[in-house]
């Protein structure tokens, strides 16, 4: 076997697991998705989506925009990064929280920007969800309450780099 034949022969099975990466991140970020939707109990049931973990966005459905390695072509083999953004007013406003992803050994290890981290197993299992959908509702309420503590207390002013926060627009409806 020449040394080319070689190469090319570890770079297939680095791409076959980045792809297998991939796919076990995306199950995560959909149950997490639909889960936390579900938990949550909005009335009209839109309340959580899958938007990319840094830059603009709009509160959509960003399909595999929403992940920081694409699904297709030469990818990296290590975290995965994506956002959710959760609606938190009745009307169009939505904030993001980011999250990475990571294998180690036959666990997921979802790390939550600004909070805790969860080993988890797919699919994802009653106490495990339950306690990831309540740990992200109670991480996003807790950081609204925090800044009400604050405001009242007149300490408000802080340099800390906290949530996004979006506004649905016409545009994103279409």
């Amino acid at each position: 076997m020449s040394r080319f034949d070689q190469l090319t022969d570890t770079v297939e099975t680095y791409q076959a697991l980045a792809a297998e990466n991939y796919a076990r991140v995306r199950q995560l970020a959909e149950e997490l998705r639909a889960g936390l939707c579900d938990h949550l109990g909005a009335s009209d049931g839109v309340c959580v989506q899958l938007v990319p973990p840094q830059g603009e966005f709009q509160p959509k459905a960003y399909g595999d925009n929403a992940f920081s390695v694409a699904p297709r072509g030469f990818r990296p083999l290590g975290p995965i990064a994506f956002g959710i953004a959760v609606r938190v007013t009745r009307a169009t406003d939505w904030i993001r929280v980011t999250m990475q992803c990571q294998k180690i050994g036959e666990h997921l290890i979802l790390d939550i920007q600004g909070g805790e981290s969860f080993k988890l197993d797919l699919p994802l299992t009653g106490d495990d969800s339950i306690k990831l959908f309540e740990y992200v509702y109670q991480h996003v309420l807790n950081w609204f309450q925090s800044r009400i503590d604050q405001y009242q207390q007149g300490e408000y002013g802080t340099r800390e780099i906290g949530f996004d926060f979006s506004r649905e627009t016409d545009s994103a409806n279409a």
